[in-house]
């Protein structure tokens, strides 16, 4: 029995029944998860629609002007085409490999026997083995609870009606500044409010620098180091309180709230008190190496597993998981696991930084190739940002890279293997990139890790 049939859960069972497993696969909302129904393929279409609309309004200078409207609604109808299209090719994969596939909501009962309660009513499934996939929800802020209406979650700000004139946005992390940045491409007066001092605070601040001034660019305003205490209906509007340390601090109007400070594992839905699992002090369920919990029959993968949150490392996890119960051999390793942001420019990394890479008792070598030298970034208008390239200094060993780049979602990749397959400097900066490219960019500040760079000082 498989729990949740988001990335990690809907591959587990793919891959469980193509091994021969007999799978039913649980779902209580809809085949593919929060992530391709409400959050990754959503929010990048979304952002697709509005980098076009951008890059129009703004080609003035290239000589291309042109009258740009933004139909928001017919806009979120073709979204919703994206994710019909791709939900019900997950729906078809699982069917087609054998899984039997279950609309309701699953709890345990004992160690091999849950409940399912469906439209049709309750009954009850025996299993041999368990995987909980149930993912993960977003954080409510006191005060701010989503109505739809006046204070949004990342969810609602996916199917308005149509563009906010003004918002209010809680949070700087990844969700907030993606769609921050959405918003603001499309027109919308965007104040983002973060108790921290910065943009993406989990990042390096160089990282966040450039996605701060980019955003700062596109007319966002920021309001760091300020708590958004309350607000209050003011018309069709609203206006949010902010606190600092030193008391009160503004009164920000606006359409809407979008409040949007993180997201938790689902833990309290499937009954694991039944089978006496207890999540940790984060609310993750601890699992080993290969996805196992205390309870050597039952499996927890996703978000519900432990940071980071990413809909790929639930992929992994789950065919790791099918195939340990299937009796494979499989473990997890988490090394190489590529991380990206959707901002503008976009954020991507892979392995270790500097300052990991010499807490983990490596020399590190770093080299760096900023965007200003690469033809291809001048040629798209994309002078910002960089790729820095970590390796063992003695031995040449790549241990991980952080790109600010258009498409650094793609140009981790070639980073990834070459953590994952323990390459070289040597090897990475000697194989030929073509040109003009952003990959050059990676291949120059390996060379420049290693000393050898020629397009760098």
């Amino acid at each position: 029995m498989i729990v949740g049939a988001g990335p990690g859960g809907y591959v587990a069972a793919i891959r469980a029944a193509k091994l021969g497993l007999d799978v039913t696969l649980v779902e209580r909302d809809a085949y593919g998860g929060t992530c391709l129904n409400y959050g990754c393929i959503p929010s990048k279409a979304l952002i697709h629609g509005s980098d076009l609309a951008h890059e129009v309004r703004n080609a003035e200078h290239l000589g291309i002007t042109a009258e740009v409207d933004v139909d928001f609604d017919q806009l979120v109808d073709w979204k919703d085409g994206v994710v019909d299209q791709l939900t019900g090719g997950v729906e078809n994969l699982c069917r087609a490999a054998g899984a039997t596939l279950v609309e309701g909501t699953a709890r345990f009962v004992d160690d091999h026997v849950a409940e399912i309660e469906t439209a049709d009513g309750t009954s009850t499934l025996a299993f041999e083995n368990a995987i909980v996939a149930t993912g993960s929800r977003v954080l409510e802020i006191p005060g701010f609870e989503p109505d739809g209406e006046y204070i949004l979650d990342s969810r609602d700000a996916l199917d308005l009606p149509e563009v906010p004139g003004s918002l209010v946005v809680v949070g700087a992390g990844y969700i907030g500044m993606e769609l921050s940045t959405v918003f603001a491409k499309l027109g919308t007066d965007v104040t983002v409010v973060e108790m921290l001092d910065d943009v993406l605070p989990t990042y390096e601040a160089d990282i966040s620098r450039v996605v701060r001034e980019e955003a700062t660019d596109l007319g966002i305003d920021f309001r760091f180091g300020e708590l958004a205490a309350d607000w209050e209906r003011d018309g069709d509007g609203v206006v949010v309180h902010t606190e600092s340390e030193d008391g009160p601090a503004a009164e920000l109007e606006a359409d809407a709230i979008l409040a949007v400070p993180g997201r938790e594992p689902v833990t309290d839905t499937v009954g694991l008190d039944a089978i006496g699992i207890e999540p940790d002090e984060d609310g993750f369920i601890p699992t080993d190496a290969q996805g196992r919990t205390e309870r050597p029959h039952v499996f927890a993968i996703g978000d519900v597993a432990g940071e980071p949150m990413l809909a790929h490392k639930a992929s992994h996890e789950g065919e790791v998981a099918a195939a340990a119960i299937a009796g494979e051999p499989a473990a997890l390793d988490h090394t190489a696991m590529p991380a990206a942001v959707f901002t503008d420019p976009e954020v991507a990394t892979v392995g270790m930084t500097s300052e990991e890479a010499d807490d983990a008792g490596y020399t590190p070598a770093v080299g760096q190739m900023p965007l200003s030298g690469n033809g291809r970034a001048l040629t798209v208008e994309a002078p910002e940002g960089f790729v820095r390239i970590v390796a063992d200094e003695p031995t040449g060993t790549v241990l991980g890279a952080q790109i600010v780049a258009p498409e650094a979602s793609e140009l981790v990749g070639e980073v990834a293997l070459a953590v994952e397959r323990g390459l070289t400097l040597e090897e990475l900066a000697g194989t030929v990139h073509t040109h003009p490219t952003l990959s050059e960019a990676v291949m120059e500040a390996a060379a420049d890790a290693a000393g050898e760079a020629v397009h760098t000082r």
